[in-house]
């Protein structure tokens, strides 16, 4: 049985596997020398290829180091190769052509192949349900597993886990627990990786308590399983649990990596716990995480937050290698303390660094200007967002803005700014510029931003009240008297005032001990 084609085509593509990535010369090459003693001449242009001497082996090796280096040319040119050798049907290959296309990112070549393919594996569904979650297509991942569910194929837990990814990523909850149910339908639902997954979906969804339940069921818990529920309580707010619980991780044995280090120490920052920060330095330094960028990022706000700013200078300079999210982080804590000038020289300090700011950065820095009061230097740092092709400028950024410009008095330019933003004005927004006008008695807009505040909180008696401050500001009492009457007539409740003091230890007054007494550095 023999396959013809043309001998000037498999010159040329044998050329190109060799020229185009020096990393795969040596398989490219070794592979068209077998390729080669197959070929035997039958007429002047055209060559005959004998099936027999076909070496698969070898084809898959090249295309497993194409996936491995995203080297998508060569992988293309494979892919060619393997038409003309009437591979295109087979199952292995077209897996590993699904892979290849999905790593570089090229799912609509990954379908194709996936679509033609006359019988699929397990492998094919789960390569390609796995690309579209990787690649942020969360919707296809869904689409094709209910395909999957429909045709009767047996999932395996990758496919499970792989598509509650999606469903994490989507915030899908319906289908979650649909997915959670099929789990445990097939027996899957104690496995480490689907369990973790479906109390992943559950808690960035904030239903914390089915959660826990699928965490407390997990036989065999592993260090992602311990990490990921940390984080999840992180996430919901719930410091306090997220604390005992990476003190009973410890207790157990589990090995921690940089992101449970990083969720915890955002927990002590959260609630300014000094000693435990403290503590967790010691760890990070025993353990060698301390030359991670997101973990000194997090020891910088923990010390920030505690009122500790030279000790989260000292770990930002002793960083040989930073990156944005570290140059924030330190950006953020001198704007937190009142240190504006040297946050705007750590601006131009990570300019010069050749250090990109991020959508994070300029926030950070109209912040700076609103508290500051420097009006030029926000317009400035605005404009740079908007020309800025690599920061995407939302709403945060306008508000700021609006914000810095009710500030200094200019409330008319803030309304102009509120009216060309390409976004709806939040209730922020619209209260920031209520609050400008009743400092400099513009009664005008100050009607016209109470107006939007009465449509979108028209419980909130708060904006009421401050109206009538703003008619009080300006001796018109008439008006003024008329806002609370309204006020008292609407049944509108404006929110008392309140504040929270953490005052026992997390661990109970009764017994208090040292959280990380264990792994701490003598």
């Amino acid at each position: 049985m023999g396959i013809w084609f043309n001998r000037h085509a498999i010159s040329q593509c044998a050329r190109s596997f060799i020229a185009v990535c020096s990393g795969l010369h040596f398989r490219a090459h070794s592979f068209c020398n077998k390729l080669n003693d197959g070929i035997v001449l039958k007429d002047k242009g055209l060559v005959r290829f004998d099936r027999n001497l076909i070496d698969m082996f070898a084809l898959h090796v090249l295309l497993q180091q194409c996936v491995k280096r995203r080297c998508l040319l060569i992988g293309k040119g494979s892919h060619g190769l393997a038409i003309h050798l009437g591979l295109e049907t087979d199952t292995i290959t077209c897996n590993i052509l699904i892979n290849l296309y999905t790593k570089c990112g090229m799912n609509d070549y990954a379908r194709r192949v996936f679509d033609a393919m006359p019988f699929r594996s397990i492998v094919s569904w789960n390569t390609m349900i796995a690309g579209y979650t990787c690649n942020g297509n969360d919707l296809q991942a869904l689409k094709l597993f209910s395909k999957m569910h429909e045709e009767g194929t047996q999932m395996s837990e990758f496919t499970l886990s792989s598509t509650l990814c999606a469903c994490a990523a989507k915030f899908a909850t319906i289908e979650c627990k649909q997915l959670h149910t099929i789990a445990i339908k097939l027996a899957l639902d104690s496995n480490s990786f689907v369990g973790t997954a479906v109390l992943d979906v559950y808690a960035k969804c904030n239903m914390i308590n089915d959660a826990c339940l699928v965490f407390e069921k997990i036989p065999e818990k592993t260090a992602v399983t311990w990490s990921t529920f940390i984080a999840g309580l992180v996430q919901n707010g719930l410091h306090e649990d997220a604390l005992r619980l990476f003190q009973r991780s410890l207790r157990e044995g589990v090995e921690f990596s940089e992101f449970t280090l990083s969720a915890i120490l955002s927990t002590c920052a959260s609630l300014a716990l000094m000693m435990e920060g403290i503590q967790l330095h010691a760890v990070i330094f025993k353990y060698g995480f301390h030359g991670n960028f997101f973990v000194a990022s997090s020891l910088v706000d923990v010390y920030a937050r505690c009122g500790q700013i030279e000790e989260a200078y000292l770990i930002f300079s002793d960083m040989k290698h930073k990156n944005v999210v570290l140059w924030n982080a330190m950006i953020t804590s001198f704007t937190r303390h009142g240190n504006f000038w040297e946050a705007i020289i750590l601006f131009e300090k990570m300019q010069q660094a050749g250090i990109s700011p991020n959508e994070v950065t300029y926030l950070s820095m109209l912040s700076v200007c609103g508290h500051a009061g420097l009006v030029e230097e926000a317009r400035c740092y605005f404009s740079l967002l908007i020309s800025d092709q690599t920061a995407e400028p939302n709403v945060l950024h306008y508000s700021c803005m609006v914000d810095v410009l009710g500030r200094s008095g200019r409330t008319d330019e803030a309304w102009e700014l509120i009216q060309q933003m390409p976004f709806e004005p939040t209730t922020s927004m619209w209260g920031s510029l209520l609050g400008s006008c009743r400092k400099y008695r513009n009664i005008g807009l100050a009607r016209l931003a109470a107006e939007q505040l009465f449509k979108l909180e028209p419980e909130n008696g708060g904006n009421h009240a401050l109206l009538s401050d703003v008619y009080a500001a300006s001796g018109n009492w008439e008006n003024a008297v008329s806002a609370r009457k309204y006020l008292n007539d609407s049944g509108a409740k404006k929110d008392m005032g309140s504040s929270w003091i953490y005052a026992a230890h997390i661990f109970g007054c009764e017994q208090k001990e040292e959280l990380f007494v264990q792994t701490a550095v003598p």
